[in-house]
């Protein structure tokens, strides 16, 4: 394995950037100095088009190749936003801004990406064009799904969409990768059972929503012990719990919230279906109601068979055998990088971390080591499919 000594050149600067993210951290769609950076270092690169405001505060990047433009078009998306986290290092790089902070490695993305802008406009040793993909808000904030709708792909033609994740506790620099689902669709749930208050002496009196709601909890384990195929997952968490102003008071109300993690559109639609019905069947069961608001949030993050094909190859041909993994585990965690994903064909692969604290731990931070990976992982991406 051998990273181009051009592309190892650039670490330092690419370093210094993604430190200067860091330190200055912004969050969902509010990323404007984010932003402003990227479309003036775009720029300087040289960039044949570079456009603000797609998707709110997302920024587009066009670069030609060497036989001008036309040909295929590659699209390599980096996410820009930060975390509502107070930080709790000491480095030297430290977040600035107090309660937010770059503990995903957005910072570290959106570096990668800088970097192969850099290295693409300088060189065009590619065919094709290749779109550069910024994004605000993917942290809940469904960016992607805003610069979609915003016309992204349709504008410029995108055939094909990439996307990457550092992912503490794989190996530096490693690819991760999976044909099909990879990442769950991330629904929430809020459950409000109306019962009938008493004094806590005379519980005959009332009808107890804190009993029904612990009803309610593990009657929704059923969902993925006894609705859902044993080999497809699904994961119904209760979270949060309100109830009671008193000791001695047995409430009127209670409301529950969780979320639901699944993998296939199938059992997304079963698991609604079933929260529903379990949730108001267990509160008639006690004489109470229950009202249930089921939100979706990100769909399941699928990779297009042939992209992650194309992918792994890329990366082994880059890195070498033993730096790929084509079959990692799905995880459970949700991301918006779905919503392109919908449009068009294309895959998502994680890049290892290191060992470093979890992503979005307060002691997280991006491995600058890898930097130089992802940067030849973007650009052999970008060289090989625009050939296609």
């Amino acid at each position: 394995m051998t990273i181009d000594p051009r592309i190892l050149s650039l670490k330092d600067e690419v370093t210094a950037w993604r430190r200067d993210f860091h330190e200055n951290p912004e969050l969902l769609y509010d990323v404007h100095r984010t932003a402003r950076i990227v479309a003036e270092r775009l720029r300087a690169f040289g960039c044949d088009e570079v456009v603000e405001g797609i998707g709110k505060t997302g920024v587009i990047g066009v670069i030609h190749g060497r036989k001008g433009a036309g040909g295929k078009v590659v699209g390599l998306r980096a996410d820009m936003d930060a975390l509502p986290i107070e930080e709790e290092t000491n480095l030297p790089h430290r977040s600035k801004t107090p309660g937010k902070m770059h503990a995903c490695g957005h910072d570290g993305h959106t570096s990668m990406l800088l970097g192969a802008a850099k290295h693409l406009a300088a060189t065009r040793e590619f065919d094709g064009t290749v779109i550069l993909i910024f994004q605000p808000a993917e942290e809940g904030g469904a960016g992607g799904r805003a610069m979609v709708e915003d016309g992204m792909m349709d504008r410029w033609n995108i055939a094909e969409v990439y996307g990457m994740h550092n992912m503490p506790g794989m190996k530096p620099g490693s690819i991760s990768i999976r044909r099909g689902p990879i990442m769950a669709a991330a629904d929430e749930f809020t459950i409000e059972i109306e019962g009938v208050g008493a004094h806590a002496a005379a519980p005959h009196l009332g009808i107890d929503p804190i009993l029904i709601g612990s009803h309610v909890v593990c009657a929704l384990q059923s969902i993925a012990s006894r609705n859902a195929d044993p080999l497809k997952s699904v994961v119904v968490s209760t979270t949060m719990f309100h109830a009671g102003t008193a000791f001695n008071i047995i409430p009127s109300r209670a409301t529950l919230t969780g979320t639901v993690r699944t993998l296939d559109p199938a059992m997304r639609d079963m698991a609604e279906t079933r929260l529903r019905t379990v949730a108001e069947g267990t509160a008639k069961m006690f004489g109470a109601s229950a009202r249930v608001t089921y939100t979706r949030g990100y769909p399941a993050t699928i990779n297009d068979e042939a992209s992650t094909d194309h992918a792994v190859n890329i990366a082994r041909s880059l890195f070498g055998e033993a730096m790929v993994d084509d079959n990692v585990a799905p995880m459970m965690g949700g991301e918006d990088f779905s919503f392109m994903l919908q449009e068009r064909p294309g895959a998502y692969a994680f890049i290892g971390n290191g060992d470093t604290a979890g992503l979005h731990h307060p002691a997280y931070d991006f491995n600058d080591e890898i930097l130089p990976y992802g940067i030849q992982f973007f650009t052999g991406i970008a060289k090989a499919r625009t050939a296609a």
